[in-house]
């Protein structure tokens, strides 16, 4: 078949093209596939790597290197040894941090839903007393941020995110006027999903936006601070820069080991100002009587040190990389040439982001899903689950094996080709 640019094709060749695919994704359709790249899970072989943590707390040595018996009540902001662990990991210092359980979107909720119920240090009132309270929200992004919004009722803004981060100037505007704007979403580090490293400028700015609520707040999400494909990044943390502008209570940021260690038994951590981290103890104080001791005892001694876990990351690294590179190589063979979809390359973080024609994403993940490759739900990362052009796909290449992803990346490819080949040959 030609390889030329599907819009540069007469309209017979288009339907060559489209009855070629056609035949071919029914081939593939009859293998009858079950392969799932809907969410970014880690791959067993990934979860392996902390098999051993799980032998670090004996019934004999059970103590903190202070003398805390970690099966008892209280720690309430985390072990000393675990603040220190993971302070040196998020760049900041260790009264600037609070352990959680084991996922930081619990931390994320609740930070939300207390400034919703209670405000913020310098808040005047309440968000909730607000007569409407909105947030930024960069997209494409991640739904579970999305989620907490619409949970609460707050509205949602898009933001348009480019190669260096958000669109400042945009951002800029709209809150200098608004004062129901309270907050924005960002995650700086490999964004879900686009893989976006946010410049240090675009940091910068962000830390010093005009915002006319006094009580502006950023929810930084570094979930992907130590998730490196290849080289580490070294990027201007937000806390830093926020301090630099005279603004230290503007941001909250979070981060875990939920793919790090175990996904569903890793250990959060959320940091800010002194004054932040105060408001946030004495709501957790009527929340918990204190967090699982144990599993950051087991954190502790597996990884000893933040150069522990950077170690411990590039053998994540190791499973990850040939997978991602996968992905980018069946979509630059069968693709390319068509100039039928454009997708990111990240250097770290867990998802690929991929753009289809306009008005194609959703029948591209239904074809996909009839043929037995799950996709994350087109839609599902802009607020409200509206993509107003309908063309952007989260591709998550972690959890299937290497032989699958390249046949679940061939299915996808196939149907962006039928689905292309339709939608021209429409218009």
């Amino acid at each position: 078949m030609s390889m030329s640019k599907f819009n540069q094709l007469s309209k017979e060749d288009l339907q060559a093209q489209l009855d070629h695919n056609r035949k071919k994704y029914h081939e593939l359709r009859a293998l009858h596939l079950s392969l799932d790249m809907t969410r970014g899970k880690p791959s067993p072989e990934q979860l392996d790597l902390s098999l051993d943590m799980l032998n670090l707390v004996s019934p004999k040595d059970f103590h903190s290197q202070g003398g805390t018996d970690a099966r008892n009540y209280g720690g309430l902001d985390g072990l000393p040894e675990s603040k220190k662990l993971f302070s040196a990991v998020m760049g900041v210092q260790e009264e600037e941090v609070i352990i959680g359980g084991n996922a930081s979107l619990t931390l994320m909720h609740d930070a939300m839903v207390n400034a919703f119920i209670h405000g913020v240090v310098g808040s005047k009132k309440a968000w909730r007393q607000e007569r409407k309270v909105k947030f930024i929200c960069p997209v494409p992004g991640y739904d579970r941020h999305f989620n907490i919004c619409q949970h609460l009722g707050i509205e949602m803004i898009p933001v348009p995110i480019s190669e260096d981060g958000p669109k400042v100037e945009m951002i800029e505007d709209l809150v200098r006027k608004d004062s129901a704007i309270k907050g924005m979403w960002m995650v700086p580090l490999y964004s879900n999903p686009t893989g976006t490293i946010y410049s240090d400028e675009v940091i910068r700015k962000l830390a010093a936006l005009p915002a006319k609520a006094e009580d502006f707040r950023i929810f930084c999400d570094n979930a992907y601070a130590v998730h490196h494909l290849t080289d580490a990044v070294n990027q201007l943390n937000m806390l830093t820069a926020c301090k630099e502008a005279g603004v230290p209570d503007r941001v909250f940021l979070f981060g875990s080991t939920s793919k790090v260690t175990f996904a569903g038994a890793g250990v959060s951590v959320m940091c800010g100002s002194a004054a932040n981290m105060g408001w946030m103890r004495k709501h957790l104080f009527n929340q918990t009587i204190g967090p699982d001791k144990l599993n950051q005892l087991r954190h502790v001694r597996f990884f000893q040190d933040a150069e522990g876990i950077h170690a411990h990351m590039k053998r994540h690294a190791a499973i990850l990389k040939p997978k991602f590179d996968t992905v980018l190589q069946v979509l630059e063979e069968e693709l390319a040439a068509h100039s039928i979809a454009e997708w990111t390359k990240p250097e770290g973080g867990y998802f690929i982001s991929l753009d289809t024609v306009e008005g194609c994403a959703k029948r591209v993940v239904t074809l996909a899903a009839e043929a037995g490759v799950k996709l994350t739900a087109a839609g599902a990362t802009f607020p409200y689950r509206k993509d107003p052009k309908d063309q952007n796909i989260r591709l998550a290449p972690s959890l299937p094996s290497l032989a699958d992803i390249k046949q679940a990346m061939e299915v996808v490819a196939v149907c962006i080709k039928v689905v292309s080949a339709e939608k021209l040959l429409e218009a």
